[in-house]
Parts: structure tokens; sequence; C-alpha cells
């Protein structure tokens, strides 16, 4: 399972690098057409607009199969391993009660704007808001695995600290 999830994460760290090249190419395109040419590409802004929105929910969900997000384990690295083990079961329930309710919010919001179109592109405004609901999904998937992997003592005691002090300290993906 290890393995589909970090398959997974490639493909989305391959839909955000296709996605901030289009970025930067609207933007970039756009800049030069106002000045150079008095024109401009009106869907380039909301367009890059929405890929930043979903490319920052992609990089949530990478960062949290990394557990590269930042946080701070002083206290929690000075107890004991089932002290450890603890500390991350309540963090990990935690954090599935926080997908859980991202999910309502994300998916009333959805529901709400399903009739909305976006203003330039005339496209539904449930998809913008579907990124919240993709993200709440899969970070509530992957913690439940690593919930189940901390219950079943599949987790080494390296991996009972749910957060990385330092960006050196992340561990790199082969």
């Amino acid at each position: 399972m290890d393995r589909v999830i970090d398959r997974f994460c490639r493909l989305l760290t391959l839909v955000m690098v296709v996605s901030l090249f289009l970025m930067v190419v609207m933007v970039f395109g756009n800049v030069v057409l106002r000045y150079g040419f008095n024109r401009g590409i009106t869907m380039s802004e909301e367009l890059s607009r929405w890929l930043f929105v979903w490319m920052t929910f992609l990089g949530a969900l990478t960062a949290l199969r990394k557990r590269a997000h930042l946080g701070t384990d002083s206290l929690v690295s000075r107890l004991p391993v089932a002290g450890k083990k603890f500390c991350l079961g309540a963090s990990q329930v935690l954090m599935l009660y926080l997908c859980w309710l991202m999910f309502q919010g994300s998916w009333q919001q959805m529901k709400i704007n399903r009739e909305t179109t976006s203003a330039v592109m005339e496209v539904s405004m449930g998809w913008f808001y579907a990124s919240g609901v993709f993200f709440s999904v899969f970070a509530f998937l992957f913690i439940l695995f690593d919930l189940a992997k901390l219950l079943t003592g599949r987790l080494a005691e390296s991996e009972l600290i749910g957060v990385t002090e330092s960006e050196d300290e992340v561990p790199q993906t082969p």
C-alpha cells in the first residue's frame, strides 16, 4: 500500500509541476501582451488562480505523506516510546476529525456553488471548491493508513514523531 500511495504522490507532484508551468506561462504571457501589445488573455488570471488553489492542496497532500509539515517536537521527542505512540495516535485522530470538518465544509461549498459559474471561464465554481473535497478525502485516507500502521505496530520508533523540525531533515523519496 505504501508503494501505491507513493506513486499517487508522484503523480500529484507531476500535476503540480504542470500547473506551475502553466501558471508561469500564462502570467508572463499576459504581462508581455499587456505591456507590449496593449492586449491580454482574460482567462489567464482566473485560471492561474484556480491552478494555484489546486496546487496548494496537492502540495499539502504530498507534504502530509512525507511528514514534511514543519512543527515542534520538543516535548514528544523526550517521551518514552509509549508516550510517543500515544501522542502520534491522538494527533492522528484529531487530524482525521479536522479532515472530516474540512470535507463537510468543502462539500457544502461545492453544492452551493455548483450552479454558479466563474466570471471569465464560465465554469462551475463547484470545481474550485472540489479541491478541498479532494484534499480532505485523500488526507483522511493517508492519515487513516498511518494510524492503522501505528495500531498494528508497523511503525519504527523514528516514525513516531509526526513533524519535521527542519527542511534539511525531510526524508527524500526515491
